[in-house]
């Protein structure tokens, strides 16, 4: 007669465990997926990417310059904002780049979000923004030849302007994001940017900017469920003094950043 045990599971009795465990999830490593491109598409949001994106600020320098933004709590404030503002304006243009990622759909996006922006300080900050960002992926993925086409085809052209919402998305759609991911990748690095930005100019510590930036976090992702998923038709800006604030740098007479 076997007698129950409440001592520690066999060593023997493990192992037939893991084996077991292994053998169920073999299928799913099965999978034929292109492991190389997680990897570019990491690279894609990693700060050492030189794309230009920290020489702009957002706003933030003319807001602090404006008594508008003083401490840690402003900041917090102003970022959501700046995400709120993202994602009613700009993410239409990143949806749309990343779900069709071909040249001729991302020119007239790049040509409609010309028209659209009125503040001559973002869209300067936008354009400088795209180009580099094209310059830089074409320079690093040379294994897509789309990029090659496009850097070769338009670069010194005065047909497109290399927005940078557009440029972002169809970059994400050619190395494999999918739309979502897209989208939520472009919230990330505009957060990530305005909180660079707020160290460098001594508004907050490092490690203050890295705990601010998870606990705004949540808020982020709720901006990107309430805006994802929408059609240019449907872009707006939803923060009319972020957008004057910003068109005030150019006045300044002191400035760390581009915009």
């Amino acid at each position: 007669m076997l007698m129950e045990s409440d001592g520690p599971v066999p060593k023997k009795s493990r192992l037939v465990d893991s084996v077991d465990c292994a053998m169920e999830e073999a299928p799913s490593n099965a999978v034929n997926v292109n492991q190389s491109l997680y990897w570019t598409q990491w690279q894609i949001l990693d700060s050492i990417l030189p794309t230009g994106g920290f020489a702009h600020s957002y706003g933030l320098e003319a807001a602090m310059q404006s008594r508008m933004v003083n401490n840690q709590e402003d900041l917090r404030s102003f970022v959501i904002q700046v995400l709120e503002n993202t994602g009613s304006l700009l993410l239409p243009f990143v949806y749309c780049a990343s779900k069709s990622p071909d040249t001729a759909a991302w020119v007239k996006l790049d040509q409609l979000l010309e028209a659209t922006l009125t503040n001559e300080v973002g869209r300067k900050a936008s354009t400088s923004q795209g180009s580099a960002l094209l310059r830089v992926a074409a320079s690093v993925f040379t294994e897509i030849q789309a990029l090659q086409d496009l850097r070769r085809t338009f670069l010194g052209s005065k047909s497109v302007s290399f927005h940078h919402a557009p440029m972002f998305g169809l970059i994400c759609g050619l190395v494999g994001f999918d739309s979502e991911m897209a989208q939520r990748a472009y919230m990330f690095v505009t957060m990530r940017d305005v909180f660079s930005a707020a160290t460098r100019l001594n508004l907050i510590g490092p490690l203050a900017a890295s705990v601010l930036q998870h606990q705004v976090a949540p808020d982020a992702e709720r901006m990107l469920q309430k805006w994802r998923d929408r059609d240019v038709t449907e872009a707006s800006q939803t923060a009319p003094l972020l957008d004057a604030l910003q068109g005030c740098h150019a006045y300044m007479f002191s400035r760390l950043f581009c915009s």
